[in-house]
Parts: structure tokens; C-alpha cells; sequence
């Protein structure tokens, strides 16, 4: 009979966050859809999964915070400065890609 302790990993597997790729493409549209709004979602609750350090996700909800009180403190709708949207564009690239790497074991930062 074959003992269970051969096959057995040698340290403990790291939390995952997404249980499907239908689960890592719902994630990924949250910064998406909501327009950055909601960017750092996904990190709050890895980081309450204990997939990546709470730091990780504080880093977002400022990020977050700031770009809202940007966007709360423009000047009008006429204002033709590309600035403000190419912040927000910027945004949910950057948080739409880190969320897809959020499983990834060969990234390592905030892990």
C-alpha cells in the first residue's frame, strides 16, 4: 500500500483567489467596468483571502482615493485637458492587468 506522504507537497500551497478562468475574467472586468472606480476590490479581497499583503490593497484604496478626488475636483466638462482621462485610462489598464496576475506564482511582489 502506498503511503500518502510520497506525493504530498513539501511546504503548504499558497491561497488562490480565482477557483475558474470564468472567476479570473469576472475579476478582471470589476476595474474594467467600473471605470477604475472599483480597482481596488479585487485586491481587498485577495488580501482578506490571504492571497497577497493587506499593504498590496491599501496601496489601491489610496490609488483610488486619489484618482476619485482628481476626478471630484475638475474643473467642468469642457475642460479639454487629456490629462484627468488619460489618468483614469491608465488606472484601469494597470489595475484590470494586476488583477489578472493576481495568481501568478512567478510574481512575487506584495505575495
Amino acid at each position: 500500500m502506498a503511503s500518502p506522504y510520497i506525493n504530498a507537497p513539501l511546504t503548504p500551497t499558497r491561497p488562490r483567489i480565482y477557483t475558474s478562468i470564468l472567476a479570473k475574467v469576472v475579476w478582471t472586468l470589476v476595474p474594467i467596468v467600473t471605470l477604475g472606480l472599483a480597482a481596488a476590490v479585487p485586491f481587498v479581497v485577495a488580501a482578506v483571502k490571504g492571497v497577497v499583503k493587506p499593504w498590496l490593497a491599501g496601496v489601491y484604496i489610496v490609488g483610488d482615493a486619489v484618482f476619485s478626488a482628481a476626478m471630484a475636483i475638475s474643473p467642468g466638462a469642457d475642460d479639454t485637458n487629456p490629462v484627468p482621462g488619460f489618468l483614469m485610462v491608465l488606472l484601469i489598464i494597470t489595475a484590470a492587468t494586476h488583477t489578472a496576475l493576481l495568481d501568478n506564482e512567478r510574481i512575487s511582489i506584495g505575495k
